[in-house]
């Protein structure tokens, strides 16, 4: 709950603004289950010209997989990429996992495939979330 007073515009001026502080504030949230925040406050970064970097946005993606906000969480993959920053692993997790929770599994399967193609390994969580996924399709 701290971290997030920091939110607060006025306080946040008078702060050091850089990629840790900011990682907390978005872990922070992500962790409270306020993924609106964190789009606001990825916005924010950007007025500020702090870059956003795979961890940043990974924390941004797993806000929006915590509420099954599939939808958005395919944007921010798609902002991602767009800004050259190469998604990862728990990347294609968290959006895999947010699509089964919006029972969307033909699209979980599609970034498994994906990430399969781009020659990225899948772990435990990711053959987890797609079993999950294709269960939930039935």
């Amino acid at each position: 709950a701290m971290a997030l007073q920091l939110f607060d515009s006025t306080t946040w001026n008078a702060i050091e603004y850089n990629t840790i502080t900011s990682n907390a504030v978005i872990s922070a949230c992500t962790n409270t289950g306020q993924w609106e925040r964190v789009l606001q406050f990825l916005s924010m970064r950007g007025k500020r010209k702090v870059e956003s970097n795979t961890i940043t946005l990974n924390a941004a993606v797993s806000a929006c997989e915590k509420v099954g906000e599939w939808e958005t969480a395919l944007q921010l993959v798609e902002w991602m990429c767009q800004r050259k920053v190469q998604p990862n692993t728990i990347t294609y997790n968290a959006v895999i996992s947010a699509c089964e929770k919006g029972g969307k599994w033909e699209m979980a399967l599609q970034f498994f495939t994906g990430m399969v193609n781009n020659k990225m390994e899948p772990d435990t969580i990711t053959f987890n979330a797609a079993i999950i996924a294709c269960q939930r399709g039935e």
